[in-house]
């Protein structure tokens, strides 16, 4: 089996479990042979189990300097930021990551402008890679934040509770922020075939099974703390699921497979605009593109107040200094 592509893939943060997950990924699916692993504590250690996996044929470089890291990358994924500890929501991360995205966007402007796709899946995600986006000097279409992990979490927990196989779970989606004010939509969802509004509503089962209002509601929550529930199994943040998300989103901007999931994508409406959030998306060869958003007026009324509260998390971090004033922000990357 040929590589997807032979042009080069930077990790950044290749030395933690993220990281190194990805890594390990992206050479399984056979992305491109040509891949870097930036970290500001090495990565040789990852690099040297690459090697001692037997990909022979990858040429599989780490390196703490940003200039090797990035001059010449044509992808990017970066989880180079601090991971969540027991106890700490995703905004508690909020200063010290977005410091880290603003070096990350520069670094890409710096050394490679003519970058095709970047995604950012530390937390978080929507302002770090909103901050990216500005500094990067890339175009909207070229930079995602990962989001698809809070619908495959819904579809997991859709798929526990009637019994059924995920691959009958259709059209399980969240939009808006990752992170608990995310909205989490029924109207889109099928399972097995049934609407999920007519099991909530009573009207259908699934597998001899019903989902009350009161379930669903439960339900929605779970999915919203679903990253704090990995936390208190497994004693660590995440590190599989997004790792194997995040590769497959350059997997689809590389040209392979199209990437469906919901990502988190620049919003440019008259309703949602100068943020970064989980929209409905498609991710291929010429980029992340949204879709229209269609809900229940309930649901449109979650993702309004999700909207609201990113945009307190972006002008929090304007008054960081870590993003210019909205207005500013073309004169730091003409293409905004």
């Amino acid at each position: 089996m040929a590589y997807l592509t032979n042009e080069k893939l930077t990790i950044v943060g290749a030395a933690g479990m993220i990281g190194s997950n990805m890594v390990q990924t992206a050479l399984m699916l056979k992305l491109t042979p040509n891949i870097c692993l930036y970290d500001v504590f090495s990565a040789e250690g990852v690099a040297e189990e690459m090697r001692q996996s037997g990909f022979d044929d990858a040429n599989i470089v780490s390196t703490t300097d940003p200039k090797e890291a990035f001059t010449d990358a044509k992808y990017i994924i970066s989880s180079g930021g601090a991971p969540r500890k027991e106890g700490m929501t995703r905004e508690d991360l909020l200063a010290g990551n977005s410091k880290a995205a603003k070096e990350l966007g520069q670094n890409i402007k710096k050394y490679c402008p003519d970058a095709k796709f970047c995604v950012v899946i530390f937390n978080p995600a929507d302002i770090t890679g909103l901050v990216t986006l500005v500094h990067s000097g890339l175009k909207p279409n070229q930079v995602a934040t990962l989001a698809a992990l809070d619908s495959t979490r819904l579809k997991g927990a859709l798929a526990k509770h009637f019994g059924v196989s995920q691959a009958v779970v259709k059209n399980a989606y969240t939009y808006g922020g990752h992170g608990e004010k995310m909205a989490v939509f029924a109207s889109p969802t099928t399972v097995d075939g049934v609407k999920l509004l007519d099991v909530i509503a009573g009207k259908a089962k699934v597998n001899g099974k019903g989902l009350t209002e009161e379930e669903w509601a439960q339900m929605q929550k779970d999915v919203t703390q679903g990253g704090a529930k990995i936390i208190e199994l497994r004693r660590r943040s995440s590190f599989q699921s997004p790792a194997y998300l995040a590769v497959k989103m350059i997997e689809g901007a590389m040209g392979g497979e199209e990437f469906n999931y919901p990502a988190g994508a620049y919003a440019d409406t008259a309703r949602y605009n100068h943020v970064m959030m989980a929209l409905p998306t498609r991710i291929t060869s010429d980029g992340v593109y949204t879709k229209p958003v269609m809900g229940t007026a309930a649901e449109i009324e979650a993702l309004d107040a999700s909207y609201k509260h990113l945009q307190g998390m972006r002008d929090q971090v304007i008054a960081l200094g870590e993003l210019p004033a909205v207005e500013d922000w073309s004169k730091v990357n003409p293409n905004l």
